[in-house]
C-alpha cells in the first residue's frame, strides 16, 4: 500500500506514521528524518538543508524531490511505503505522481490529520526530541519515563529550534500558503481521507487505522 500522510506542523504526523507503517507492513519514509541525518552528517548538503529547516522555511522543491525519490527507489519500498513530510507543495505532489506513473504505480490513499492552529501551538511548545536517535516526546501527552531523558537511548531531550513559538508561527504561515492546497489536490483525485487529529496519540491512531481500513 502506498500512502501519504498530510497535516500541519504539530499534528502528529511522525508519531502516527511510525505506527501506521508498522500496521501496513511498509517502510515509514520521513523527509524530516532524511534531512536530519544529512544535517548531522556535516556534509555540504546537510549544511544547506540546515539553513532552511532551522528557519522554518521549506526546502526547495527540486532538492526535496530528488532526496525523497532516491529513498523510494530502494528495495524495501518495492511493495509500498508511507510518506511523512512529503509532498509539501503542489509541485512536489505532481513530481511524485510522475515518478510513480513512470514506475507503473499510484498512491492508494492520502490521510489528512486535521488540527486547529491553537492546538498546534500548544502541542509544539511542549514537544521534546532526542538529538541522538530522533525519538519524540511531549511534556504533557507523551512524557518520557525519566524527565528530560530519552526512553530509547538515554540522551538528553531538547526543544528543536523550529518548535519555538516565533518559528512555529512562521511554519504555520508557510504551511497555509504552500501545503494546505494539497488537501484540495488529493481530494479531487478521490484519495483524501480526513482524520480528526485532536486527541491522545492512541485515539488518533485508531482513527488513522480506520481511515486506511486496517483497524
Amino acid at each position: 500500500m502506498r500512502v501519504v500522510l498530510l497535516g500541519p506542523p504539530g499534528s502528529g504526523k511522525g508519531t502516527q506514521a511510525k505506527d501506521a507503517g508498522v500496521k501496513l507492513g511498509v517502510p515509514h519514509v520521513s523527509s524530516g528524518d532524511i534531512f536530519r541525518a544529512e544535517m548531522a552528517s556535516g556534509t555540504e548538503l546537510g549544511e544547506k538543508l540546515k539553513t532552511y529547516v532551522n528557519s522554518g522555511k521549506l526546502v526547495p522543491d527540486a532538492l526535496t524531490t530528488e532526496i525523497v525519490v532516491n529513498r523510494l527507489g530502494r528495495d524495501d519500498c518495492g511493495k509500498g511505503f508511507l510518506l511523512d513530510g512529503f509532498p509539501r507543495t503542489l509541485a512536489q505532489a505532481e513530481s511524485l505522481d510522475r515518478e510513480l506513473d513512470r514506475l507503473g504505480q499510484r498512491l492508494d490513499a492520502v490521510v489528512y490529520l486535521d488540527l486547529a492552529s491553537e492546538r498546534i501551538m500548544e502541542r509544539m511548545a511542549g514537544r521534546r526530541v532526542c538529538p541522538k536517535c530522533g525519538a519524540s516526546f511531549h511534556v504533557v501527552t507523551l512524557k518520557p519515563k525519566v524527565d528530560g531523558v530519552c526512553d530509547r537511548c538515554g540522551a538528553a531531550l531538547v526543544q528543536r529550534d523550529d518548535d519555538r513559538p516565533e518559528t512555529v508561527q512562521d511554519r504555520l504561515g508557510v504551511y497555509a500558503r504552500s501545503t494546505a492546497p494539497l488537501v484540495e489536490y488529493y481530494e479531487t483525485q478521490g484519495l483524501l481521507r480526513r482524520v480528526d487529529a485532536d486527541g491522545t496519540p492512541e485515539e488518533v491512531r485508531e482513527r488513522v487505522f480506520a481511515a486506511l481500513g486496517v483497524g
